[in-house]
């Protein structure tokens, strides 16, 4: 069975490289994990506008890694598998975070940033880091109201240890988050002339951004894969990629709705379609945040096989839908896919990045 999707053919344009965060004013201080002034009681960490003064943050490691890997699953089919390591990329802003947030940060210019996701979102959590290493605000608003007088989950805490203000939202605010009723209410939350970034951080700069990543990989893959959660670093890798290249997504989520993303993605960014995607959808395990014990399994082998640590919510369903298309022979004999690694486990769950 061939991966079902939507491909969308066409010449990939070359959009511009994305570029580093300029420079921030200097920021005040801050204690982590207080109320500030103008808290709401669905509010939490960080006093609004006064992020902690940034240390010198890393630099990006660009282009990350490529790595070949040894794998009988693929060699006895003819197939060749690369490891893009893009976890590698920076120690706290990992993989495609950094792709997509070092474009809308650039846009910010120091300015305060209000985002958006879920309890355990990765997105968040790099955000959060971003801020606290370039010395601006953050504000994370959260998906579900209820969270707001429990203890913080391992992500969220690290995400207001980092100086982010926390705000939570019931889920039909949530899902109305690009009303624009919505978004002026919620920017009442945020310091004076904050910047709003959307959820996963996915709008036309990071489809840009993530182009770069397509342009790393030309001449070196004929297929390749990445983990899809709102479809931004397909929309971008399909359109630096060469003719020729095709990228494929694995979407981590049910639904069915991420083609129609995908188009939309590529529309605002290039003005149009640009290069050739398809995605196979059958391999979400249940959605987001399930971990079946068969992908967990795979994804301890996987490990153990190519010394990679493998982050189980978005990396280790494509690295298993893979194994499932090279089995059933989705991919001729003479074929070089490159798998894109996103992230890494979070060392007290193992399984996010």
């Amino acid at each position: 069975m061939t991966p079902a999707g939507s491909p969308a053919p066409g010449p990939a344009p070359t959009p511009g490289p994305a570029t580093a965060p300029g420079p921030v004013p200097r920021p005040g201080t801050n204690r982590p994990g207080t109320s500030g002034p103008g808290t709401s009681p669905g509010t939490r960490g960080a006093p609004a506008g006064a992020p902690a003064a940034p240390p010198a943050a890393p630099a990006p490691r660009l282009p990350s890694p490529l790595r070949a890997a040894e794998d009988e699953r693929f060699a006895r089919r003819g197939v060749r598998l690369l490891l893009k390591r893009d976890d590698l990329i920076h120690p706290e802003l990992v993989g495609n975070k950094w792709r997509k947030l070092a474009p809308n940060l650039a846009g910010a210019a120091g300015r305060p940033v209000l985002t958006f996701g879920g309890a355990y979102s990765n997105h968040l959590r790099a955000t959060a880091a971003a801020g606290r290493l370039l010395g601006f605000p953050t504000v994370g608003v959260v998906r579900g109201d209820e969270l707001a007088g429990r203890p913080l989950n391992p992500v969220l805490e690290q995400c207001a240890a980092d100086g982010m203000r926390l705000v939570f939202v019931d889920r039909a605010t949530y899902r109305a988050k690009r009303d624009p009723r919505v978004v002026a209410r919620l920017l009442r939350e945020a310091p004076e002339g904050a910047v709003v970034v959307p959820e996963g951080g996915s709008n036309a700069a990071a489809v840009r951004g993530c182009a770069e990543l397509g342009r790393e990989l030309r001449g070196r893959a004929d297929v390749v894969a990445v983990a899809c959660g709102t479809g931004g670093t397909l929309a971008g890798l399909a359109a630096g990629l060469a003719p020729g290249q095709r990228a494929l997504g694995v979407p981590v989520l049910r639904g069915g709705f991420l083609g129609a993303e995908v188009r939309a993605l590529q529309e605002s960014a290039f003005g149009g379609p640009a290069g050739t995607w398809s995605l196979d959808d059958r391999f979400h395990f249940g959605g987001y945040g399930r971990v079946a014990p068969e992908l967990a399994a795979f994804a301890a082998d996987f490990s153990a096989r190519h010394g990679l640590p493998v982050e189980r919510l978005y990396v280790a369903k494509m690295l298993y839908a893979l194994v499932a298309l090279a089995e059933e022979g989705a991919f001729a004999p003479g074929t070089t896919v490159a798998a894109v690694v996103t992230g890494r486990p979070d060392p007290d769950t193992g399984s996010r990045g």
